[in-house]
């Protein structure tokens, strides 16, 4: 692979990941609840969950869910359900401390790795633009598997490391949040961007 077409998929990589979505949405909950560290674990979540898709695609099972109407349908609702109970969750959270306390809070750190690796497994549309990009970028004459591991690897790279970006700005912004009356705004916020996550997924096409 050429030094030009790596940097083409990293640009598309990048648009890729800063186009907001569930991730960030995730990850700038959990920063904002339980402060950068813990927010970190998530990322790590989002990223094996993005791995597995890269996997899926890699396996060619990618290509069947873009050809499958019901295996695509099956994995879309799955996702749409999880994103609107995490925003309907998020939503209804009722805190009783104020944002330094809720900061004190310890997280579970498997259950917001988990939490984190459903959201990116759950998203068909990553799976179906892997399928859609990987190939555009692959030279069908040297070793797929190589080529998938540094496309895969770079996807991996850029996302973790926008992530952080994400976290970052939530640590900015959680400044703003000083009393309980801000938590419930703040819980409102990301609960009504979870479900609309989830929305804008149920209307997604197969095509």
């Amino acid at each position: 692979m050429s030094i030009e077409v790596w940097l083409t998929f990293l640009l598309a990589a990048i648009l890729l990941s800063v186009s907001p979505g569930a991730g960030a949405v995730n990850t700038m909950a959990n920063t904002m609840k339980y402060g950068f560290k813990a927010s970190l674990i998530a990322n790590l979540g989002l990223q094996v969950g993005s791995a597995f898709n890269i996997v899926m695609v890699g396996l060619g099972l990618g290509a069947l869910l873009a050809q499958s109407e019901l295996a695509f349908s099956v994995i879309k609702w799955v996702g749409v359900a999880y994103l609107i109970f995490l925003g309907y969750q998020k939503f209804n959270e009722v805190s009783k401390l104020d944002l330094g306390e809720v900061k004190a809070q310890k997280p579970e750190p498997l259950k917001l790795f988990t939490k984190s690796v459903i959201v990116n497994m759950t998203n068909p549309k990553s799976i179906v633009f892997l399928v859609a990009l990987l190939p555009q970028f692959m030279n069908t004459n040297e070793p797929q598997i190589n080529q998938i591991m540094l496309l895969g690897t770079t996807m991996l790279v850029v996302d973790t490391v926008v992530m952080i970006g994400y976290s970052l700005l939530a640590t900015r912004l959680a400044h703003l949040i000083k009393n309980e009356r801000h938590v419930r705004i703040q819980n409102r916020i990301f609960g009504s961007m979870f479900m609309g996550a989830g929305s804008l997924l149920a209307v997604a096409s197969h095509n």
